[in-house]
């Protein structure tokens, strides 16, 4: 059953109210046409509950706007959404990702992930390439994806919007990973589902990293929004040596500050029962957050990133696969993910609008009965990176 503008319905009651689900709800091919955003595919998803997002399909398959009865959720950058030939993945001394980065979900990855490095290219077993430069977060996040299909599908009493793509990232004398691509949400549901499948495609002994980027903009985020989490631990933050100078702490945000510059944390999340580990962002004042739920397995990571610069106004949610301390950290602890030929590793993550008080206090709920977060603003850095087993 499908629960549209106060009603429960069946397939049968909601086709008998239009001539076509797309007046309430579906999933539609468009093309953007001006500015750096020329050329660029995309899908925009409506559920009917107000719920709206739109998925670039030439940026890998990421999520663009999200929006709730017409307030944003998602963040845009300055620098808008780049059609992928326009982006120089090598520029900017390993920081051309800035140029290109925007919207509510960015995928980094696959091989590499955080700040630029250069790491050995021996396992790849060719002689003239030593080592691999790699930029801030990777490749993936602007690789256009070729779209296997998307549309409307009845299951017994429930309608799911649906996407499926596939993004290759692939060069001869190195990694061909291939990251396959599922989006979903219901008919009359406030969530998005992402499920993510990456597969070594080559027969080099691979590495791969993965986190996701999402950005959360104004009006959820505003002076007073409050970040909630099962965190465990403050594991470490960038600013440590100036811990308060900006007076801003981990659990509450400002205003949008003249100068501000980013804080980035990393948190020992604690899981559920069910091995999922789930993050708010909220505000009290408009009634109106978003809930990020991922699973412990799969991305035992998480940053937390403050970026209250006027003009540039986000908070990122960030779990991943690998500690903050980066690539070759990763190898040299023993904490590198290896690919084998066809090996493969799977993600899940829910996105959940949560709408009004009674949501906000359910979601609040949940994530103190898993862990409850530090009550101090600015919680003393443990600098305690659990080892990650089992890779």
């Amino acid at each position: 059953m499908v629960d549209l503008y106060g009603k429960t319905l069946n397939k049968t009651e909601v086709a008998a109210r239009a001539g076509a689900l797309s007046q309430f709800a579906g999933v539609r091919l468009m093309t953007l046409g001006d500015g750096l955003e020329r050329g660029m595919r995309l899908l925009e998803f409506r559920t009917g509950s107000g719920l709206r997002f739109t998925v670039l399909i030439d940026r890998a398959m990421d999520i663009a706007e999200v929006e709730h009865n017409g307030r944003a959720v998602g963040w845009h950058s300055p620098s808008g959404f780049r059609n992928p030939a326009l982006h120089d993945y090598e520029g900017e001394a390993g920081l051309g990702f800035t140029r290109s980065f925007s919207g509510f979900l960015v995928t980094c990855g696959l091989d590499h992930i955080l700040g630029p490095e250069e790491v050995p290219a021996g396992n790849y077993g060719y002689p003239h390439r030593k080592s691999v430069r790699h930029s801030l977060h990777g490749r993936v996040g602007t690789i256009p994806a070729q779209l296997t299909g998307y549309g409307e599908r009845w299951e017994g009493g429930r309608c799911i919007l649906w996407a499926e793509a596939v993004v290759r990232q692939a060069t001869v004398f190195g990694e061909n990973l291939h990251l396959h691509r599922r989006i979903e949400a219901d008919v009359g549901g406030d969530e998005i589902r992402l499920s993510d499948r990456v597969v070594n495609a080559g027969f080099s002994q691979t590495p791969h990293m993965l986190f996701y980027h999402i950005n959360i903009g104004h009006p959820v985020l505003e002076a007073g929004s409050r970040y909630l989490a099962p965190i465990r631990d403050v594991v470490w933050a960038a600013h440590a040596a100036d811990y308060s100078a900006q007076g801003v702490g981990y659990q509450r945000a400002p205003d949008p500050v003249t100068g501000f510059v980013e804080q980035v944390w990393q948190h020992e999340m604690a899981a559920d029962a069910g091995g999922e580990v789930p993050v708010a962002l909220v505000n009290d004042r408009l009634g109106f957050g978003i809930e990020v739920s991922t699973r412990k397995d799969q991305l035992p990571c998480q940053y937390e990133w403050q970026n209250f610069q006027a003009g540039l106004y986000a908070f990122g949610i960030e779990p991943s696969t690998h500690h903050v301390l980066g690539n070759l950290a990763a190898r040299e602890r023993g904490e590198m993910i290896w690919l084998g030929p066809q090996d493969e590793r799977r993600y899940d993550a829910r996105f959940r609008i949560l709408d009004g008080a009674a949501a906000i206090a359910q979601s609040e709920t949940r994530i103190a009965a898993i862990a409850r977060q530090p009550e101090t603003d600015f919680p003393t850095p443990s600098g305690n990176f659990l080892p990650l087993t089992g890779r």
